[in-house]
């Protein structure tokens, strides 16, 4: 057997670039002989050196981590550092988990929001849903979006944008009932552990797709239902977004949900 090898066989025997190598030796993880000639000469030593590299770095140790253990490792050592990687695997296999059902829930909420019944007028019970709100008016979508982000970063590992339709906003029923512009209140996302609450109780639904302009009309055609079937209206208008820029940059496929809070009068 070859007792030395130059950088280029160990490159093809390792498949790994001969940066990387001339990096462990820069960082002392191997430290490969010179030829008289200068050039490097990687021993028996070293090649079993790079094999516990390449075998640690497979199972995810940092290279700091490695360097420590070839300086000074024994059977106890062995033990000790796979026992934490398997423990540190074990936490990863949580975290894959928890994502896997994220995404599963994104996906449900973007079909569900395909089937939704689009252009009727319901009256539906909620519970109380827990909130985050910012209670800051907007005007351009480019400012929601700001107070959006904001709302994200209170959870960034839960809470999420593409796929959610627990964001939304509050836009004024004075500004309905006046019949100009709408008028953005606040900004909120629906989460458990938010420290607001939107009643519970009885509301009244449309959903349409399309331009946020429709929220004009639909808000106005929730408020002369209310008055038809005597119902009182008991608050603002929320406005959830189930499909928007977020998830598709074609308008017409938004889809946009209308809730206004009510009371069978007496």
């Amino acid at each position: 057997m070859k007792k030395y090898f130059r950088i280029g066989e160990i490159s093809r025997l390792y498949d790994i670039g001969v940066d990387s190598i001339r990096y462990y030796e820069e960082i002392g993880i191997i430290k490969p002989e010179r030829s008289e000639s200068g050039y490097r000469r990687y021993s028996i030593h070293d090649i079993w050196r790079l094999n516990v590299i390449r075998d640690l770095r497979s199972i995810g140790f940092t290279m700091e981590q490695i360097r420590e253990y070839l300086d000074d490792h024994n059977t106890a050592a062995s033990l000790k550092l796979l026992e934490e990687e398997q423990e540190a695997i074990h936490k990863q296999m949580l975290k894959l988990q928890k994502l896997q059902k994220n995404v599963a829930h994104r996906l449900n909420t973007i079909r569900s929001a395909q089937n939704l019944p689009l252009h009727e007028i319901t009256k539906i019970t909620l519970p109380p849903r827990r909130c985050h709100l910012l209670s800051e008016g907007y005007q351009a979508a480019e400012e929601m979006d700001l107070l959006i982000k904001r709302l994200i970063n209170l959870d960034k590992e839960k809470l999420y944008i593409i796929g959610s339709n627990q964001i939304g906003t509050v836009i004024s029923r004075s500004s309905l009932l006046e019949k100009r512009s709408l008028s953005y209140q606040s900004v909120f996302l629906i989460d458990e552990n938010g420290k607001k609450q939107i009643p519970g109780g009885d509301y009244l639904c449309v959903t349409y797709r399309g331009s946020y302009s429709q929220s004009t009309d639909w808000g106005r055609k929730l408020i002369k239902y209310a008055e038809v079937h005597d119902l009182k209206v008991t608050g603002d208008l929320l406005e959830l977004l189930w499909i928007d820029i977020h998830t598709t940059s074609d308008e017409s496929e938004y889809i946009t949900q209308l809730q206004l809070p009510v009371q069978q009068l007496l």
